[in-house]
């Protein structure tokens, strides 16, 4: 490790999380962990945080705590790793402790970071793609499921030369790069997201159980759309989703038979590829949790709501997630209909 140690803490302590402070302390950076749950800080705390998977296994003690309220004061460096639903209440709890030049590293699945910056000030927020997958098993026992980067940046666009230092830091995780459209970078895995989670969550199933079936298909070509006309009504440049492997533009253009064909096949060979995949929403729904929702398809038709551009499929799965939710619609296969005649 080049340059002196600050403090740094990491808020939630599951996959993600966990992983990202096991690395950091393993790396020698003085790292605080905020777990909500005692027998996750009693392991982090004596035996270590055990990770393991695709880059091999190690253990690695941090000090954990309880409540963010514990931190010691004025971390400079926070890498938030909550789930959506309980990024507010952190930082909330979070902002007395922050210094005026604290940065706060947002770790979260959807686009949370405008909500962040109207909570903690978005000249503090820092935007990250996290571009790798992980699994908890146990608490403390976290494996890393595939490789992948990070990628950070501002949202303003404004230089931050401190960007820098939380990328070499992120560095001992997976590589991380910078990026100057950070919000299009979010956008673009946002839109993936959108399509896997709500399909996921509503269905039940697998991902290649759902790309087996053309109302699965479709649903994900409508997401996908309507979110880019969206982001041309904001004027969002959408960087390539799926680890960069999907550019929205190119797979959305053209019209007809041959074309709406061509979507298809590739679809279907991603339902393949990752056909064990389990949408997080859905999970979050099985074990009766509140959802994302909000951050993923929700942004969407928030913004374009604000635009005037429709978004009604959408608005649609939004009110079925919350109709789940809320216990109010099973999770079943044939929601994927209804869906996809909306």
């Amino acid at each position: 490790m080049d340059s002196p140690p600050i403090k740094t803490a990491v808020i939630g302590a599951g996959a993600i999380g966990g992983i990202t402070a096991a690395y950091l302390a393993q790396a020698g950076w003085p790292v605080e962990l905020v777990c909500k749950h005692d027998d996750t800080v009693r392991a982090a705390s004596t035996k270590g945080l055990r990770v393991f998977g695709v880059r091999g296994e190690f253990r690695a003690p941090v000090k954990a705590m309880r409540e963010v309220g514990e931190l010691t004061p004025g971390p400079e460096v926070v890498f938030l790793a909550t789930k959506a639903t309980d990024m507010l209440p952190a930082a909330e709890n979070l902002l007395p402790l922050l210094k005026p030049g604290s940065l706060v590293v947002s770790l979260q699945n959807g686009l949370c970071e405008e909500a962040l910056g109207r909570a903690l000030g978005p000249e503090r927020v820092v935007g990250c793609v996290v571009g790798w997958g992980a699994t908890m098993h146990h608490p403390g026992e976290l494996e890393m499921t595939s490789t992948g980067e990070f990628v950070l940046g501002m949202l303003d666009h404004r230089p931050e030369p401190r960007l820098e230092l939380v990328r070499e830091m992120l560095s001992a995780v997976v590589p991380a790069r910078l990026s100057a459209n950070i919000l299009g970078e979010l956008y673009g895995k946002l839109i993936i997201n959108s399509c896997i989670n709500s399909a996921g969550g509503v269905s039940g199933l697998y991902l290649g159980q759902m790309l087996a079936s053309a109302q699965a298909r479709r649903l994900f070509l409508a997401i996908m759309a309507e979110a880019m006309a969206v982001a041309d009504g904001l004027g969002l440049k959408v960087e390539p989703g799926g680890g960069g492997k999907l550019d929205y533009y190119r797979f959305l253009a053209g019209a007809g038979p041959l074309a709406e064909i061509r979507r298809h096949l590739t679809l279907r060979l991603v339902g393949f590829k990752y056909r064990r995949l389990k949408s997080s929403l859905l999970q979050s729904l099985e074990r009766g949790r509140p959802t994302e929702i909000d951050y993923l398809n929700g942004y969407v038709c928030v913004k374009g709501r604000e635009l005037g551009v429709p978004t009604p499929v959408n608005d649609a799965v939004v009110t079925m997630i919350k109709e789940i939710e809320a216990g109010a619609r099973p999770i079943r296969r044939e929601n994927l209909d209804a869906l996809s005649r909306t």
